[in-house]
């Protein structure tokens, strides 16, 4: 079975190369990936698939009914790029200006579509049913996995029953191309962002003393208090971080302003821990805030939840992995303060989200996630739709 999913895999590359190469020099934003949507439709309805748009605005969803009944598997790739200005100077560019798929995700859904054309072509040996889902939005929270869960997307249908298990894969930089990568259990953080403002009093640089409060200070001294959330408050074997990215006071060289802006991120590991810190931080700001005389409020943008690899899935996941590469070119993950919507599913159902190595040193291609000169060793494209269509097959084959 391996020896004939890698030969359609082989036989298929250079269209999978051609659809991520569409997708990356075509590049759109959360809840806006029409024409992207469009070349998924286009690709997968010659297919005789059960095809639905317009699942959360954007988002397209595809069944493959295999020949022989069983349960259904879902897989899932995102469509979204972020605001980013590229840099990088290959032939297929984005002709989008501050639009870039900087993280991967033109890979993950030209992946997915070869996937969908394998499963296809091997339907005779399927035991049981494929749910392909083209998720729009993972970078803007809620996150275009939740928006789908609403609509119904991890529910029962006329074509196939609910999803028993669903399984994702994200490109990763530092991990070179031919690997691939996995974790049990907490792998990624959830991440909220939040939001401060602290009003004081303004006037002249000059006499600081005349003012009820500065903004500007008080947003420092915040800045500092707020650590102590973390270092103080939050149990030692509980991974999490706190960073303010911006600070926004519009004085001048003589001039206090009235207010101040923060903005950050706050990452955790434990969901538990996560929202008695937003009780804590509010509290800090406030009472700290009150101490030099001014107001501060804070708005916390509640975002993904943590994301947690159920331990069978990802053991299965990792076998498979074993059977398809080879045992050498299989690397357990660390954890990672990075986000994912795909954790959504993962609350719902069991899974698990595995990395596909894309990096390669020797051919430059070293850059990371979410920066203007971000690509990917597109050989790893010889491995990633294969992968998961050889985890689908031999994962209803056990199920079925």
């Amino acid at each position: 079975m391996i020896d004939k999913i890698r030969s359609l895999n082989s036989e298929i590359f250079e269209d999978v190369i051609r659809l991520r190469r569409t997708i990356h020099r075509n590049p759109e934003l959360a809840l806006a990936e029409h024409e992207t949507a469009a070349l998924v439709t286009e690709t997968l309805r010659p297919l005789g698939l059960d095809v639905r748009t317009g699942i959360a605005q954007t988002g397209v969803v595809a069944t493959l009914q295999g020949a022989h009944p069983g349960p259904t598997l879902l897989l899932r790739a995102d469509m979204d790029a972020l605001p980013i200005h590229e840099q990088n100077d290959f032939d297929f560019v984005s002709q989008n200006p501050g639009k870039m798929h900087a993280c991967g995700h033109d890979a993950h859904t030209a992946s997915l579509l070869g996937t969908a054309i394998i499963l296809h072509r091997l339907k005779d040996e399927l035991r049981g049913n494929v749910r392909f889902l083209f998720q729009p939005s993972e970078e803007k929270i809620p996150g275009g996995a939740k928006l789908m869960i609403e609509e119904g997307v991890l529910e029962a249908n006329d074509t196939s029953e609910a999803p028993a298990v669903v399984f994702g894969q994200h490109v990763q930089p530092d991990l070179p191309a031919g690997k691939i990568g996995v974790r049990s259990e907490m792998y990624m953080a959830s991440a909220d962002e939040i939001y401060i403002t602290v009003k004081g009093e303004g006037g002249h640089a000059a006499a600081p003393h005349r003012l009820a409060a500065d903004a500007i200070l008080v947003a420092s001294h915040i800045i500092v208090a707020l650590q102590s959330v973390i270092s103080r408050h939050c149990p030692p074997d509980v991974p999490s971080v706190l960073s303010i990215g911006k600070l926004i006071a519009e004085g001048a060289t003589n001039v206090i302003p009235e207010t101040a802006r923060l903005e950050g991120t706050f990452r955790a590991m434990d969901e538990t821990w996560r929202f008695r810190a937003h009780d804590l931080m509010r509290r800090v700001v406030a009472h700290t805030a009150q101490a030099h005389g001014a107001e501060a409020q804070l708005e916390v943008a509640v975002g993904y939840p943590a994301l947690y690899n159920h331990p069978e899935p990802t053991d299965f996941v990792r076998e498979a992995a074993h059977a398809y590469v080879g045992e050498e070119n299989t690397v357990e993950l660390d954890m990672w303060f990075a986000s994912e919507d795909f954790a959504w599913y993962l609350r719902e159902r069991p899974g698990t989200f595995y990395r596909i190595g894309t990096g390669n040193e020797a051919k430059g291609i070293v850059h990371g996630l979410h920066t203007p000169r971000f690509t990917i060793d597109e050989d790893a494209l010889r491995v990633a739709p294969g992968f998961m269509a050889y985890l689908a097959l031999s994962r209803l084959s056990v199920d079925g």
